[in-house]
């Protein structure tokens, strides 16, 4: 499977996937009941008058988004920016040789989109949501102010690194870095992929992000054998 969609989330194939991550001592898991709790927060503290829920989308959101929506924008978000901080032991990645994910670190900022979930079956989304970006504790949801396309400035969810995490990847040097996105396979597919995608959706965008460029010519030059 290259990428997770809606109905295999539903279906718990992430969940599965994970708890067997979990019984080697790989991931710890959120429960259910957790996840919801902290998608029902969000959704009561909603900032927007208008009550839309928009979500911030830097990763691979951009090309699966895997939840119904029914609008979405470019957006700009100030103060942080992209980067391959999380290390992952499933998905993208397994026990033997970890990949990496993207996460959002404070500082710079970042051009992405932003998505407004289907108001109509909202906590249904959101909770298809939280089971793939909050499957683990490694990421801290928040209402963050984005520009948008229009002109506008909208609050949308958020996901953050959390730099407490334990697979964060933030004392990895950049070529440890560009290691595991070469080598890096799981069950959801190669963690260059998730690069490439992901590249390729900024890039249609016309949206030139310098770091993951310069990940993708380094990861390239090593799955070629080209790196000195």
């Amino acid at each position: 499977m290259s990428h997770i969609d809606r109905k295999a989330i539903k279906e718990g194939f992430f969940q599965t996937m994970a708890k067997e991550a979990e019984a080697k001592g790989l991931i710890t898991l959120t429960s259910a009941e957790d996840r919801e709790r902290s998608w029902r927060q969000i959704l009561e503290s909603n900032p927007n008058p208008d009550g839309r829920v928009w979500i911030f989308a830097y990763g691979s959101l951009l090309w699966n988004p895997a939840f119904h929506l029914v609008d979405q924008s470019d957006a700009f978000l100030d103060g942080y920016h992209r980067d391959f901080c999380l290390r992952t032991y499933i998905g993208r990645g397994d026990e033997h040789q970890p990949g990496l994910v993207l996460g959002l670190e404070p500082g710079g900022c970042c051009h992405g989109k932003a998505l407004q979930v289907d108001p109509s079956c909202i906590e249904e989304e959101l909770d298809v949501l939280w089971s793939r970006e909050m499957l683990a504790s490694a990421y801290h949801p928040r209402w963050l102010p984005v520009a948008t396309g229009n002109q506008t400035t909208v609050h949308a969810v958020v996901f953050l690194m959390d730099t407490d995490y334990c697979h964060y990847a933030g004392p990895m040097s950049f070529e440890e870095r560009c290691h595991d996105l070469a080598h890096g396979v799981g069950a959801l597919g190669a963690a260059a992929d998730y690069l490439f995608d992901t590249v390729k959706a900024l890039e249609s965008m016309n949206i030139c992000d310098a770091l993951l460029e310069k990940y993708v010519a380094q990861v390239r030059a090593i799955q070629t054998g080209n790196t000195r």
